[in-house]
């Protein structure tokens, strides 16, 4: 969830922070987020710009996440006082600042990060074919990683079973993944069933959230009780069942780097699960 800060929450942030501290002290913006900052609160506090912390008598970071920027500084420099703008207290909130928009209202937070990783891995960023990727790896995140903007509650809509009892099952849905290891690709399809308990859903429904729990970083067996789960809670379903195969690229391109291995994971809820018969039947509609 994005949530863009205004100037004037920044203005207000900043005559709090030198409320609190003395006038005319150095202030050290942590790159690359707390430059900005830096110098805002030094033309408020009638203080100065340095390039060096151990030359400060503050340290400005924009906000504070997991708090690893913080822990690094206080223990380098455990007599200056670290102060961030904003504390993020929702994990999954994305906060843009108002020098991290352009005078067209293009956001341009999260492009330092590919800009970033192509720098750590030795590329140039100024050769042709890389000008414009940092824009195009974003576009594909925001694709890749979609699942994070939908709830999947919202894409069922049931309708009564008029007494249809027996399972309902749609095989071969293609899944892509990013695995939360190594942010490397899994690929491979899912068999999605289910026994009505009263309730029925669009069965187009069923490859949908494949999709939503599939395009987050995830774990393969994460995903198959995230779809059983809904189903059984959403359906009051007398059986859920999730049944994928894939293949890992973090065991293909790296580590142990076997090229014809499939990983299969099952989850049953329900009658799936206590009764062997309802269990074996749905194996048998899989390999049909």
């Amino acid at each position: 969830m994005k949530r863009i800060i205004t100037n004037e929450e920044v203005e207000k942030k900043c005559y709090d922070i030198c409320g609190n501290i003395r006038d005319g002290g150095n202030f050290y913006g942590v790159p690359r987020g707390g430059i900005a900052p830096a110098y805002l609160l030094a033309g408020i506090c009638k203080g100065g710009v340095v390039n060096r912390p151990a030359e400060a008598d503050y340290i400005i970071d924009d906000l504070i996440d997991s708090g690893s920027t913080r822990d690094r500084y206080t223990k380098l420099y455990p007599t200056t006082p670290f102060i961030a703008l904003f504390e993020k207290t929702d994990p999954m909130e994305w906060l843009v600042f108002p020098w991290e928009v352009t005078e067209q209202g293009h956001d341009t937070s999260a492009e330092d990060i590919p800009s970033r990783f192509l720098e750590f891995i030795g590329e140039d960023l100024n050769r042709d074919g890389l000008k414009e990727t940092p824009k195009r790896m974003i576009k594909a995140w925001k694709e890749i990683f979609s699942g994070y903007e939908q709830n999947p509650s919202d894409v069922i809509k049931t309708f009564e079973s008029d007494g249809y009892d027996q399972i309902v099952l749609l095989r071969d849905i293609e899944l892509y993944s990013m695995c939360e290891h190594h942010a490397l690709p899994f690929v491979g399809r899912a068999h999605v069933a289910y026994i009505p308990g009263g309730k029925v859903i669009g069965i187009s429904k069923l490859a949908r959230l494949i999709d939503i729990f599939s395009k987050r970083l995830q774990i393969q067996e994460r995903i198959g009780d995230q779809v059983t789960s809904i189903l059984m809670n959403e359906l009051n379903a007398q059986g859920a069942a999730c049944i994928i195969e894939a293949d890992h690229f973090c065991i293909r391109m790296r580590g142990v780097g076997k090229q014809h291995s499939t990983m299969v994971t099952s989850s049953m809820k329900g009658v799936f699960l206590t009764k062997p018969e309802a269990r074996s039947e749905l194996l048998s509609l899989i390999r049909t």
